[in-house]
């Protein structure tokens, strides 16, 4: 009996994570290579479970409409007023849950092993000023954003680098944004991200996060 309830929770498990075309990215480290700025507890609960949730209710989400399988998430978060009324708004959240979290793990890495470039550097304190004003900018949209959210820094359509802020799972790319551009930077200031090291502490963790930023990557994307 006891295999057996076993057996039928690996199988519940093995659906909740496997249905449909989307599968949850591995993240490109391991899962104590941010700390002590971001622990590992953090990493497997935001990663194994949050992420993968979003991965699962996307699929879940499409399961009436497969055909919307063939698209990719970036398609589908952009096109988000052609989708059938039935499935816009958990597209909408679980889409974007999908896509930031993917872009969020991509523009980490562990602390000392991409820094900031002086062309980087320059191209910052041409944008704002210096790299200290981009940071306390920065900053001040994360700790700005009332309840749940993102802060950004997107290219412009322009050329010109900007810092935004998203409610819930929105991004500057999902179909009506209310600004757009290519994200090249963000941060994720949902609780779940944060609260076993820094509680309500917001603002130390953005302040943290500059330790583990892919200043490598970051540059490459405004590049690009």
């Amino acid at each position: 009996m006891k295999r057996l309830n076993f057996l039928l929770l690996l199988l519940i498990l093995f659906s909740a994570f496997s249905f449909g075309q989307y599968k949850l990215p591995d993240l490109p480290y391991k899962y104590n290579a941010l700390e002590p700025y971001i622990d590992s507890t953090t990493m497997h609960i935001h990663h194994d479970l949050h992420h993968a949730t979003y991965v699962s209710n996307l699929n879940k989400s499409l399961e009436k409409h497969p055909e919307l399988y063939k698209k990719s998430v970036l398609e589908l978060i952009q096109s988000l007023n052609e989708l059938p009324a039935d499935i816009q708004n958990v597209v909408r959240n679980n889409g974007g849950g999908v896509y930031n979290h993917s872009f969020f793990w991509k523009i980490m890495a562990a602390p000392g092993t991409a820094n900031m470039s002086p062309k980087l550097e320059k191209i910052l304190s041409e944008n704002f000023g210096s790299v200290d004003a981009f940071k306390a900018e920065f900053e001040k949209a994360a700790v700005g954003r009332f309840g749940s959210g993102w802060a950004w820094l997107i290219k412009e359509p322009s050329g010109k680098l900007r810092i935004i802020s998203t409610p819930n799972q929105d991004n500057p790319l999902m179909s009506g944004a209310e600004v757009k551009g290519i994200p090249v930077l963000t941060l994720d200031v949902w609780e779940h991200a944060y609260y076993l090291k820094y509680q309500n502490k917001r603002a130390a963790y953005a302040k943290a996060f500059w330790n583990v930023v892919n200043w490598t990557e970051v540059e490459k994307l405004i590049e690009q």
